[in-house]
This record gives structure tokens, C-alpha cells and sequence, in this order.
């Protein structure tokens, strides 16, 4: 397989950042979960694309980019106003295979991404 055709997608508050629980989560003070910008940095390392999702408006979204630049977070694309319900990847399999391009991994919010597994 290769590895640069690896897309990562990660959720902001309470994956990458701590979640504030409360109603604006964009705080300039947020600080990265422990491991975040090591595990980022593997990734981007790989080739992997680096995609972010939040459901915070589209009207935070310049609060949002300072406060990731803040943080040191990098990414490929930002991906504003994804609402809090589930959320479903669906995906297509490569011609002649029945092998699954498509996973999902939850964590427990706050738990952060520095032991996933990719």
C-alpha cells in the first residue's frame, strides 16, 4: 500500500484539543491533548493528508486557523460546520478488491490521538 494515499480525519475539540464544554470552543487559551503535534507530525512525516473537521461555524473559522496556528496544529484542509451528530465515512473499495478503504476509530473525548494506531 501507499503510504501517501493515507487520509486522516480528525475531529478538533476533544481529539486534537481539549473540549471546553461550554458554548464558544474556540478559546484562543485552548491548549493541544498531550501527544497531538508529535502524532501530527508522524503523519505529515508519512505523506499522510491531514483533514479537520469541527462543527463549529463557518463564522468562527478565523478564530478557529489562529488558534490552531497558536497551538502549532497543521493541517491539509479545515472543514468547518459538520454538526455534533454521528458522523458516517462512506467510501468505496479499490477495483479487484475486497480489502476496506475506509476505518473509523473513536476515542473517548479528551483521550486524544497520541495512541492511535494507523
Amino acid at each position: 500500500m501507499n503510504k501517501r494515499s493515507k487520509t486522516i480525519i480528525c475531529d478538533i475539540d476533544g481529539v486534537l484539543l481539549k473540549h471546553a464544554n461550554e458554548g464558544l470552543s474556540a478559546q484562543l487559551e485552548q491548549s493541544p491533548l498531550d501527544g497531538t503535534i508529535e502524532k501530527l507530525t508522524d503523519w505529515d512525516r508519512k505523506g499522510y493528508n491531514i483533514i479537520l473537521i469541527t462543527g463549529r461555524r463557518e463564522s468562527q473559522r478565523e478564530l478557529t486557523e489562529k488558534q490552531l496556528g497558536i497551538c502549532k496544529i497543521f493541517y491539509d484542509k479545515l472543514v468547518m460546520g459538520v454538526g455534533g451528530g454521528d458522523r458516517i465515512l462512506i467510501n468505496d473499495r479499490k477495483p479487484n478488491s475486497e480489502r476496506d478503504t475506509a476505518y473509523s476509530i473513536n476515542l473517548n473525548r479528551n483521550e486524544g490521538v497520541n495512541n492511535v494506531k494507523i
